[in-house]
């Protein structure tokens, strides 16, 4: 049972990053939904079947002390139905976290965690294409383009966290499928993030394309003389392919910034301030952003660290920093190329959770889950860490075989 909730624990996180792009409608909902429960529905099971649950670490354990906090809210919100929502959809979100946990046993299990999870930004990004190239934009003059389903600011985020680790794979795969893989998904990415013309994710893209750069130039001089002829071409093809409006909107950062409106969000941080404060320790109920800011119902905070302040209050905003001050502390416990990358990664989260609401995405958990998977294995298995993610080119012929094939 065990080895097949490996297998649907892998299934799902390459849903993740598209899972909008797919949806089978109530009451099933998207791909990753329903992924999602099928491992639940195994997990729950194999756990038995073992006699044994792997003691939580400490992230374990706060993200559930944030989750019952959540579900205290309910409790005193202002909004009932929107709170039960909330807390139906954060419990998939966040069981990740232990489902990660509790069936990722090796260095082997954590790089087919990655490979998945690259391998499903590869599907986001070919959807991303697939509207740039589809009649229906280009009759409509569009200017920004996404996958089915999905919004352009939240397809640039989720294929920003994929570029440090198709870069932090590219050394340690061995067979050619694994290293177009990771390689390929360098440019098609990139490609992808600048089409979708955010703003925020041309931003967070820069960072994670330096920390690619760091993972790829180690003792690699070709590679940067390749990176400089490459990078410029891409360039040139995107200027001539793409919608010259939809590279004019990246060039408007400076001007946003300057002006200090941030294409409105201002005005939803202001009405999401004055809703802090009228409930600073408690909040006014999970997922009552909306009605306690009197925004529209289609807005969100765009910012985590405000959606959380109006929801849940100071309390809640400090166990979300104790949290990521742990993925932190599991950041550094790692070494090589391994930190580089989810050091990146990291940072990418970061830088867009200023603009965005994140905590309520299954990237982000599945993101803090690889993170603290990799902190653990650095304690208990550092040279088949090391192995799977060796310092150079040269380190790939002593790479472990995967626990599970894929």
């Amino acid at each position: 049972m065990r080895r097949i909730a490996r297998g649907l624990l892998l299934v799902f996180a390459f849903t993740i990053p598209w899972e909008y792009s797919l949806d089978l409608g109530e009451p099933l909902g998207n791909v990753a939904r329903v992924a999602g429960l099928l491992l639940l529905l195994v997990a729950v099971p194999a756990v038995f079947e073992g006699g044994r649950l792997r003691s939580p670490g400490a992230m374990q354990w706060l993200v559930l002390a944030l989750y019952l906090w959540l579900c205290c809210s309910y409790f005193w919100t202002i909004d009932a139905v929107a709170t039960l929502e909330k807390l139906r959809g954060t419990f998939q979100e966040m069981m990740v976290v232990w489902l990660v946990w509790e069936f990722a046993e090796s260095p082997g299990d954590l790089r087919n965690l990655l490979r998945v999870t690259v391998a499903g930004s590869w599907v986001l990004a070919g959807l991303t294409l697939a509207d740039f190239a589809s009649p229906a934009a280009v009759a409509a003059g569009q200017i920004r383009f996404a996958a089915t389903g999905q919004d352009p600011n939240d397809v640039a985020r989720f294929l920003d966290l994929g570029f440090p680790m198709a870069a932090l794979l590219f050394d340690g795969e061995r067979s050619w499928p694994g290293k177009v893989l990771a390689a390929g998904y360098l440019p098609l990415g990139l490609v992808a993030v600048l089409l979708t013309a955010s703003r925020g994710g041309f931003l967070a893209a820069t960072v994670a394309l330096a920390g690619c750069g760091i993972l790829l130039a180690r003792g690699h001089g070709r590679r940067v003389l390749a990176g400089v002829f490459v990078l410029p071409a891409i360039g040139l093809g995107i200027w001539f392919a793409a919608p010259h409006e939809t590279l004019e909107r990246l060039t408007t950062i400076s001007e946003q910034l300057r002006s200090g409106n941030l294409n409105q969000r201002w005005n939803i941080w202001d009405a999401g301030w004055h809703a802090f404060v009228q409930a600073p320790l408690l909040g006014r109920g999970a997922g009552a952003f909306t009605v306690a800011a009197g925004t529209a119902p289609v807005d969100t905070a765009h910012n985590t660290a405000l959606s959380i302040l109006v929801e849940a209050g100071l309390c809640g905003l400090c166990l979300a920093l104790v949290i990521l001050v742990l993925a932190v502390r599991a950041v550094m416990r790692t070494q090589g190329p391994l930190r580089i990358a989810v050091a990146t990664a990291l940072a990418v989260w970061v830088i867009t959770s200023l603009v965005a609401t994140v905590e309520e995405s299954r990237t982000t958990w599945l993101l803090f889950a690889l993170i603290a998977l990799a902190g653990r294995l650095a304690m208990e298995e550092p040279e088949g860490l090391d192995a799977c993610f060796p310092e150079g080119a040269h380190g790939a012929e002593f790479a472990i075989p995967s626990t599970t094939v894929l």
